[in-house]
């Protein structure tokens, strides 16, 4: 009897917990202590212990100045990685493929989790002469990278800065002539990126390579949860051909955000057999 009583006490949490998870999902600006209770009926204390829980895993932040608690980018990460886990990552594919052969450069597809991005998928472009071709798994360097200042650009300089820390600027001959050596070099690119809406990188993860990179934003919770990029020799790849190569990384961009879990497009079957369809034929 008392196996029975607690397994219904933890379905009670753990409903309670969703239906905030949800109503959460709900409010961009996010919602305060009183008003969670109040709409889901819930006393203010039980309110207050899911809400440190749920903040304790990750999944909702409480805004320090207004005191409103919203939902992180946590689950769409979660989703991301299921998408990639279960094979979703063939619908992104040929997106994929189409801009590596319209730039001739790889083209790869970072997710991002717990901090950090890593490439779980990729496209070759280059056919012929030098090619740029890591391992996949490999996690990125936020303080050099195209990629990094792409997904830092989306958020405070703050919150940039603190995972920059966390993951280190690493020693000067480890990367490129051009890597920033201190935070706030590093804040200078991501200022850039959030102008322009994309990164570039010329020299600073390798003293040869360079790279335009993009975010991948959730069409729903508009968070950041990875990012694409076209990366590839510095005497094929300048600076100048970065940027003509932004308005194709860009289109690809919003075109795998359509493909991203929980999108009004894949939330629509009609629209989800349609996207389906097209990736089969591209």
């Amino acid at each position: 009897m008392a196996s029975t009583s607690q397994e219904l006490s933890f379905s009670g949490v753990l409903d309670r917990g969703l239906a905030i998870v949800e109503l959460l999902a709900g409010s961009a600006d996010g919602l305060p202590l009183s008003a969670i209770s109040d709409e889901l009926r819930i006393p203010r204390s039980a309110t207050h212990r899911l809400l440190t829980s749920l903040c304790g895993h990750g999944y909702v932040r409480q805004e320090e100045e207004r005191g409103t608690y919203v939902l992180t980018s946590k689950l769409q990460v979660l989703a991301f990685r299921h998408l990639s886990a279960s094979g979703f990552v063939d619908a992104v594919q040929p997106v994929i493929n189409r801009l590596a052969m319209d730039t001739g450069e790889l083209v790869r597809l970072a997710v991002a989790d717990n901090g950090q991005l890593t490439w779980v998928a990729r496209a070759q472009g280059a056919r012929s002469g030098l090619r740029y071709d890591p391992d996949m798994g490999m996690e990125a360097k936020l303080s050099c990278s195209a990629t990094g200042y792409a997904w830092l650009s989306c958020m405070s300089d703050e919150e940039a800065l603190a995972l920059v820390e966390a993951q280190g600027l690493g020693m000067p001959d480890e990367f490129g002539p051009a890597a920033p050596q201190t935070g706030a070099e590093v804040l200078e690119r991501v200022a850039l990126a959030r102008q322009r809406g994309y990164a570039v990188a010329v020299q600073t993860f390798t003293d040869w390579m360079s790279a335009v990179a993009a975010p991948l934003v959730h069409p729903v919770s508009e968070k950041a949860i990875g990012v694409v990029s076209v990366a590839g020799p510095v005497s094929r790849l300048t600076e100048a051909r970065l940027h003509e190569y932004a308005p194709l990384l860009l289109e690809a961009a919003e075109e795998i955000s359509r493909l991203i879990p929980g999108s009004p497009s894949l939330m629509n079957p009609a629209m989800a057999a349609f996207n389906a369809r097209q990736s089969l034929v591209s």
